[in-house]
């Protein structure tokens, strides 16, 4: 999947979530991806707000993090 050509915050908000959370499991992007089924290059791209996900892949995120998504959108809505 290509990247974006312009970056929204609110892809880049959400990717560092994304990471921080990866991050508190001590997960490597790697391990994320297989835990996930996606390719930890599109994580990557996630995570430094080069690509936003779609729905289907923000709850999967969600769901293999051990968090609710709507708890993800909350905290990116208070950083505005």
């Amino acid at each position: 999947m290509p990247r974006r050509r312009t970056i929204s915050r609110y892809a880049v908000n959400f990717g560092a979530i994304i990471r921080r959370l990866r991050a508190e499991r001590q997960w490597t992007l790697v391990e994320f991806g297989r835990k996930a089924a996606m390719n930890p290059t599109y994580l990557g791209f996630i995570e430094r707000g080069e690509n936003s996900p779609t729905l289907d892949t923000v709850f999967l995120l969600a769901k293999v993090l051990g968090a609710e998504a709507s708890d993800i959108l909350r905290e990116i809505e208070q950083q505005k």
